[in-house]
């Protein structure tokens, strides 16, 4: 049966497992500022495991610190370490951000691009389209008035009379 304790370890290193750390993060947080846990002898090991674990992970650097800096359980070469193990996760967390931006730069680049493609291809369809409605529109001002209103009538009857539905009604 597990204890409190390794129950609550268990629970830090599943949920960071699963990629799920924000999970323990309130919870680990006020188990871990609870004064009657603080006199517990594993304390010390949850803590780590809750600062590399859900807090380092997150990019909750200042609370980490925080919580290193408050710790009356580590002596002052540990808090050290965890400080220099928090500064250097910062910088790690700061170099995948700035990596993270320049692939979104770029990705927006290359986005652009196609864009500014296909939005040439639809000028250019739009040009020839034009051309040739103008083409076809100077052409049929040279045909005389009469066969221009025939050929209007004709195509009104192709399409509004010999519609399927009126002709089974007459």
């Amino acid at each position: 049966m597990f204890s409190n304790i390794s129950f609550f370890c268990f629970s830090i290193l599943l949920y960071s497992k699963v990629r799920e750390p924000q999970v323990m993060l309130e919870v680990g947080s006020s188990w871990l500022r609870d004064q009657t846990n603080k006199s517990l002898p594993e304390y010390g090991l949850l803590l780590e495991l809750y600062l590399s674990h859900v807090l380092l992970p997150l990019g909750r650097f200042e609370g980490a610190e925080e919580l290193v800096r408050g710790c009356d359980v580590f002596d002052s070469e540990q808090q050290l370490a965890f400080l220099g193990t928090i500064c250097e996760s910062r910088c790690q967390w700061t170099q995948q951000e700035e990596m993270h931006l320049a692939a979104e730069e770029q990705q927006d680049a290359a986005t652009e691009s196609v864009l500014g493609a296909l939005s040439q291809k639809l000028l250019t369809m739009l040009t020839l389209l034009r051309r040739a409605l103008r083409s076809m529109s100077s052409h049929f001002c040279l045909l005389p008035y009469k066969k221009m209103l025939l050929a209007t009538f004709l195509l009104y009857l192709v399409v509004v009379r010999l519609d399927p539905g009126t002709v089974l009604r007459v």
